[in-house]
């Protein structure tokens, strides 16, 4: 699969399905439908034990599209189903904690970002990116605005990527490329309908290539 890497690239992130058989086949179609950077998959209400058994069933289907596999919640689940890195949704505290811990082998970021003071803070710890918005912020069809406005003022100072919740509705996407962000994640934008899935990607991919803005090389 071909990079586009001179513009804002879609991160999913994976809806609460409990059944794993299911999960892993919407996941597996969905990535077929394009370019996809990377793929965070959330705990949920999972215990320990469940949110192992599907980062074990899912982390492989992930990388074999190409995508890069994040995960969101209990740290000892990354190491044990070979994920490429470690998404926080804590304070900066925590993200320092992970990245002393595992920046050598992992990919680490997060943050959910509400204002430009904890941004910093983020920011500060040098993470692989930070994250503005929550993985379940997409509450409405467009992005939120507070997370758009901050996302186009880190990325006119700040050299760490930024990923941008966008909203359900997929033509966000192109709000969120256009204030400068590396990175827009989706959830019910893809996943509302997950036979459409794979349709909605190639259809974000195809107004990302149109449309957004191109970075410097």
């Amino acid at each position: 699969m071909t990079e586009p890497e001179n513009r804002c690239r879609l991160v999913l992130v994976l809806p609460d399905i409990a059944d794993v058989d299911e999960r892993a086949k919407i996941v597996a179609d969905a990535l077929k439908g394009g370019d996809v950077a990377s793929v965070i998959l959330p705990q949920y209400g999972l215990d320990e034990g469940g949110f192992q058994k599907h980062a074990e069933k899912l982390v492989p289907i992930i990388q074999a599209a190409g995508a890069a596999a994040l995960i969101a919640g209990d740290s000892r689940v990354v190491g044990r189903s070979k994920a490429d890195g470690l998404h926080i949704t804590g304070p900066a505290t925590e993200i320092a904690d992970a990245i002393d811990r595992y920046a050598d082998k992992l990919i680490v970021g997060g943050g959910n970002a509400a204002d430009r003071h904890t941004a910093l803070e983020v920011g500060e710890e040098r993470p692989d990116y930070i994250f503005f918005g929550k993985l379940d912020g997409d509450i409405k069809p467009e992005a939120h605005p507070k997370n758009l406005a901050l996302a186009e003022w880190w990325a006119s100072m700040i050299e760490i990527p930024c990923i941008v919740m966008g909203g359900t509705d997929p033509v966000s996407a192109l709000a969120v490329a256009e204030t400068g962000a590396e990175f827009v994640a989706m959830r019910m934008g893809v996943f509302a309908e997950p036979a459409q899935a794979p349709s909605i990607i190639a259809q974000i991919n195809a107004l990302l290539d149109e449309k957004a803005p191109r970075f410097e090389v």
